[in-house]
């Protein structure tokens, strides 16, 4: 039924009136916003008073008055034609005497009188910044003197030496560009505490210039990856995130909800079996860098959300993969660090030298004392694991104790790059099987410094042998194991086509990162690490 005009008319001025109501609600919130920060006697929905830092207050208070007087700093949108400081400093004699324009960070003020010098902070470095009354003018000098450390500013100058020797750009000129109404930490101590520089990653790179180069570090190690494989004809691939199915690793993934497929779908824990899909499409060499999310504890070498680079390569086997896994860690320490001799948490590693290659059982003798060739059975296993008072589950078999004690007494003596090879069947569900020793699997992962950076197999391509170790995997889960995986009918569908042999290898970014930039935390080379949330309301 059509509307009338009167009626058609009625709902046009309700729609304006509730779109009045709507920004006059908007406003008096801003206003009530502006009044809470000014601590202007302004109440909380508790009838407290605010008590906010007097600093903050202070800053507030000049943001505003440039608002009032029109000189707003945010309005301006860019700053063009700045130089980096870091070239001005490097090559002075070169530019000695010219004029140039730098925008950045105030980080330090000195002079109170007729003069001042300050620290101008860009992502390059430092440079000193010589402001003078006769120079400026004395309204715009006073304008600089009021300027907060923290504030965002371009400059506008001649870069010059001053009586000391120190390199400094004469200023000219100056905008504000933007207002720090938090103050910074006080200058001589800085940000220490870990804790706070992972919540306010922004502060910790403000502060600790050091920290800045361990994420340009990490950049060139992910392009150097990127460079290493496309040389060699492998074609960078995008997978999807969330699964149906969470699959290609042992691990616990997180689960959500598409409202309207009405679905249960997965944060990818691997994105393994997509890649190897398109081996069987005919992608002969592919590889992925990207995130992988596993609901698992957190520690300094464990985050939730973690970056993986995979690579399958067809008509390959795990030693192949080997040699390539060397021949890319070696180059890339190489092209980041300038030198194969490197240290990680106190232990020179040289990276020069071939990597060890040492077989799980072979590396369990030599560590613990116990031949597992001579091990035959799960109930013999076992009896040696009580023996050394090693902890396993009921449903657990000779290769899972091998693994075990494997953790427990092999690990952390790896300190060299070492290729651990010959896994247990029982914990390799997508690996071929070896064949000298059909208990055992064709599967490497790469220790350094007791850690591991990285996983390969030969994969397998059998799809009946496939069926039966996924058939495996959920007799585990049934008995508790729930990190076991699922049965993926469509993966076994595209063996069925066919995959050629094929070599794979993942390797944790996060932890590659920590070697080559000497880094004991995994926190340390994520911006934003997973935290707890703060219990009491930040300041």
């Amino acid at each position: 039924n059509s509307l009338s005009e009167e009626e058609i008319r009625a709902q046009r001025e309700a729609k304006k009136a509730a779109k009045a109501a709507k920004k006059a609600a908007a406003k008096k919130r801003q206003e009530e916003a502006r009044q809470t920060l000014l601590g202007d006697s302004a109440k909380s929905n508790e009838g407290q008073e605010l008590d906010l830092n007097e600093q903050f207050q202070i800053r507030l208070k000049r943001l505003l008055e440039l608002k009032e007087a029109g000189r707003d700093p945010f309005v301006e949108t860019k700053y063009e034609d700045c130089t980096k400081a870091k070239l001005l400093s490097e090559d002075f004699e070169a530019h000695e005497g010219q004029k140039f324009r730098l925008a950045g960070r105030i980080m330090r003020k000195r002079g109170m009188g007729k003069a001042n010098f300050s620290d101008l902070q860009d992502a390059s470095g430092h440079i000193q910044i010589y402001s003078r009354i006769d120079e400026l003018g004395e309204e715009a000098y006073r304008e600089w003197m009021k300027l907060d450390l923290g504030d965002l500013v371009g400059v506008e100058g001649v870069l010059m030496k001053t009586e000391r020797g120190e390199i400094s750009l004469r200023n000219q000129a100056f905008v504000l560009l933007a207002k720090s109404l938090r103050p910074l930490p006080e200058k001589f101590h800085g940000l220490q505490d870990t804790d706070t520089r992972y919540r306010r990653r922004y502060l910790d790179l403000i502060m600790n210039p050091e920290v800045r180069e361990v994420f340009i570090k990490r950049s060139k190690i992910i392009r150097g990856i990127r460079d290493f494989l496309n040389e060699r004809g492998f074609l960078e691939v995008e997978t999807p995130l969330l699964n149906t199915i969470p699959g290609g690793a042992a691990a616990r993934p997180f689960i959500t909800h598409h409202n309207t497929l009405d679905l249960e779908l997965y944060l990818r824990i691997s994105p393994e079996l997509y890649l190897k899909r398109l081996i069987v499409g005919g992608m002969e060499r592919v590889y992925e860098i990207g995130r992988n999310f596993r609901n698992e504890g957190m520690s300094v070498r464990h985050n939730p959300e973690f970056t993986m680079m995979e690579l399958y390569q067809a008509y390959a086997n795990l030693y192949d993969v080997m040699d390539l896994t060397e021949m890319m860690i070696r180059e890339v320490c190489e092209s980041v660090n300038g030198s194969l001799d490197i240290e990680w948490e106190g232990n020179r590693l040289d990276l020069s030298k071939p990597f060890a290659r040492v077989r799980m059982d072979e590396a369990v003798l030599q560590y613990a004392g116990v031949d597992f060739r001579e091990i035959d059975t799960d109930e013999a296993a076992k009896k040696l694991a009580d023996e050394h008072h090693i902890e396993y589950s009921a449903h657990h078999r000779r290769g899972d104790i091998l693994n075990l004690f494997f953790e427990h007494y092999c690990e952390e003596k790896l300190i060299q790059p070492t290729f651990i090879y010959c896994y247990p069947l029982e914990i390799s569900p997508l690996t071929k099987k070896d064949p000298e020793d059909p208990r055992m699997t064709e599967r490497f992962e790469l220790f350094v410094n007791g850690k591991e950076l990285g996983n390969a197999y030969s994969e397998l391509n059998d799809p009946l042998d496939q069926r039966e170790r996924f058939m495996h995997q959920l007799e585990l889960r049934e008995a508790g194991d729930d990190e076991a995986n699922l049965f993926d009918e469509d993966y076994c569908r595209a063996l069925e086509y066919g995959l050629p042999p094929c070599g794979g290898l993942g390797i944790g970014i996060d932890r590659l990162c920590m070697m080559l930039t000497n880094s004991d935390s995994i926190r340390d080379v994520l911006f934003f690490p997973t935290m707890k949330p703060l219990d009491k309301k930040e300041d």
